[in-house]
C-alpha cells in the first residue's frame, strides 16, 4: 500500500509539472503573438494613420526620443568608453604574448563596431528605457486609462506604442554609432599612451580595417534590439496585475526578457551573418 500510495504522488507530481511546463509554454506563445500583433498594428499606424485622420504625433516621438536617446547619452559614453579600454587592456596582454601587440586594432575595431558597442548600448536602453515604458503601460492599465483611451475613441497601439517604437529605432543606432566613437576613441588614448602609436596612426589604422558592412552590421542589429525592447516593454505593460506589486513585477520581467532576447538575438545575428 506504501509503495501504490508513493507510486500515484510521484505520477501525481510528474503531471504537475508537464502540466505547469504546458501553461508556461502556452503563455509564451500567446506573448509572442501578442508581440508580433503589436508590431504588425504599429507598422498599420504608422503608415495608414494619416489616411485615416490618425496620424502619429510627431510632439509624442520627439519627446520619446529625448527620453530614450538624449538621458542615456552620458551612460553610454561611461560605458562604451570603459568597454574600449577594457579591450584595449585585454588585446594588448594577449598579444603581448606573441609578440604581436601593435595588432591590437584589429580586434578593438571589429570587437567595438560589430558587437560590444551593440550589445552593450541595447542592455543599458533595456534596463533604463524598456522597463519605463513597462511600469508605463502596467500602470496605466491598473488606472483604467487605456480603457479610457479606447473610450474617447483614440487606438491605444497609436497613441502609446507606435511613438515609443519609431524614437527607440531611431536613438538606438544613434547611441550605438556614438557608442563606436567613444569606445574606439577611449581604446586610441589608452593604445597611444602604452604603446605609443599616435592617434593619428591608430585613426587611419581604424578606417583601413572597417569597411561600411561593418559598421552596418552593428547599427542592423540595434535596430532589431530597439524593436524587441519596445515590443517586449509593451506586452509585460499589458500584462500587468495586482497593483503597484504586479507593476514591479512585470517591470523586471520586462528587463530580464529583453536583455535575454538581445543576447540570444545578437549569436543569432553573428552566425548568419557570419555564415555568408
Amino acid at each position: 500500500m506504501a509503495a501504490d500510495g508513493t507510486a500515484r504522488n510521484t505520477i501525481h507530481g510528474l503531471r504537475r509539472r508537464v502540466e505547469s511546463l504546458g501553461r508556461k509554454t502556452v503563455a509564451g506563445v500567446e506573448e509572442l503573438g501578442h508581440g508580433g500583433t503589436l508590431f504588425g498594428e504599429s507598422l498599420f499606424w504608422l503608415i495608414m494613420g494619416p489616411r485615416r485622420r490618425q496620424p502619429v504625433r510627431l510632439d509624442a516621438v520627439v519627446a520619446q526620443m529625448v527620453e530614450v536617446g538624449i538621458g542615456a547619452v552620458p551612460i553610454v559614453a561611461v560605458l562604451t568608453a570603459t568597454i574600449g579600454v577594457m579591450l584595449a587592456i585585454q588585446g594588448i596582454y594577449t598579444l603581448r604574448t606573441f609578440g604581436a601587440e601593435s595588432q591590437v586594432t584589429l580586434g578593438i575595431a571589429y570587437s567595438m563596431v560589430r558587437e560590444f558597442s551593440p550589445l552593450i548600448t541595447g542592455i543599458l536602453i533595456a534596463g533604463r528605457s524598456g522597463s519605463a515604458l513597462a511600469a508605463r503601460i502596467g500602470i496605466m492599465k491598473i488606472n483604467q486609462e487605456i480603457d479610457a483611451l479606447r473610450v474617447m475613441g483614440i487606438e491605444p497601439v497609436r497613441f502609446l506604442v507606435v511613438p515609443a517604437l519609431v524614437a527607440m529605432v531611431v536613438m538606438l543606432p544613434a547611441l550605438t554609432l556614438f557608442g563606436d566613437l567613444i569606445g574606439l576613441l577611449a581604446a586610441g588614448i589608452y593604445v597611444s599612451a602604452d604603446l605609443g602609436i599616435s592617434l593619428s596612426a591608430y585613426a587611419d589604422n581604424i578606417i583601413n580595417i572597417l569597411s561600411p558592412n561593418d559598421l552596418w552590421h552593428g547599427l542592423g542589429k540595434s535596430v532589431i534590439f530597439a524593436i524587441l525592447i519596445t515590443l517586449i516593454g509593451v506586452v509585460n505593460g499589458a500584462a500587468v496585475s495586482g497593483g503597484a506589486e504586479g507593476v514591479g513585477r512585470y517591470t523586471t520581467r520586462a528587463v530580464v526578457h529583453a536583455i535575454s532576447a538581445i543576447v540570444v538575438t545578437d549569436m543569432l545575428f553573428a552566425f548568419v551573418v557570419t555564415r555568408g
